[in-house]
């Protein structure tokens, strides 16, 4: 796996790795996370997807640039510039990646997208949750005096805490050093980055959606999914950050879906 800076519209930091030739695979992680929440996936990735893949980190996340405006369609157009036009590529989005994935496979920025694997998209938002959203979009940035604390703070609005050890890199990657204080590396502006719809992008995808959540995630519910996908699946006993607590898990849906879907790309078969 090779980190590179790529610019995009903005300098974004992406990770890659895989065999060369197709598919392409595309990991895109949640609101206020970086790639580095795949790292788990990353060992099974390297033993059994068959073509190469990247993991970005959105822009205005973890080592990427910083640069407004920020929303599903930005973040689409930057992730379309690391891929080839004629790329065989599928998404595999968490959260706010999911969201992101359904805009690119729209047609809208001439990326040949397979299929979009979705998991943890949140559905349902009332009047109340956007308005949270776009006030935290306007708060000044944070400030730590220590290290420890900007972590922690990192992890509990990420959902990883406990999950992540605080001491290791990829709760590092998540907070940045300025002039001796600390402050998470995510830009308070990026919560502003809400809608449209699922419902609309879903209707805008021109490639199959599967969806997916953890059992215990509150943002989702299989309810919630069945408007869009009619097999969607649960994954038992995991939140919301489910790649993050069972990777493996997470794989499965992968594999099942192209699997279900396999007449979308002959290498998935």
């Amino acid at each position: 796996m090779t980190p590179r800076t790529i610019k995009t519209g903005v300098d974004l930091y992406v990770q890659e790795g895989g065999k060369s030739g197709p598919p392409t695979l595309l990991l895109l992680h949640g609101l206020g996370a970086n790639a580095d929440v795949w790292k788990g996936l990353i060992p099974i990735l390297q033993k059994r997807w068959p073509g190469r893949y990247f993991i970005p980190d959105f822009r205005g996340h973890g080592r990427s640039s910083h640069r407004a405006p920020y929303s599903y369609a930005a973040h689409a157009a930057d992730v379309a510039g690391l891929l080839g036009q004629h790329d065989e590529v599928f998404v595999l989005g968490h959260s706010m990646g999911g969201a992101t994935g359904l805009v690119l496979a729209s047609g809208w920025f001439g990326i040949n997208v397979r299929a979009v694997l979705a998991f943890g998209i949140k559905i349902r938002w009332t009047a109340e949750e956007i308005a949270k959203l776009q006030q935290l979009a306007r708060n000044p940035v944070r400030w730590f005096d220590n290290q420890a604390e900007a972590i922690d703070r990192y992890l509990k609005v990420s959902g990883l805490i406990g999950l992540v050890d605080p001491s290791a890199p990829e709760a590092l990657s998540g907070i940045r050093q300025e002039n001796g204080r600390f402050r998470l590396a995510a830009d308070p502006m990026t919560n502003a980055a809400v809608g449209p719809t699922v419902e609309e992008l879903v209707a805008a995808a021109r490639s199959p959606v599967r969806l997916a959540a953890g059992e215990k995630d509150p943002m989702v519910t299989r309810t919630d999914m069945a408007l869009f996908d009619g097999h969607a699946v649960i994954f038992e006993g995991l939140g919301h950050n489910a790649h993050v607590e069972n990777p493996e898990a997470v794989w499965r849906f992968v594999e099942d879906a192209a699997e279900q879907r396999s007449e979308v790309s002959p290498h998935m078969k």
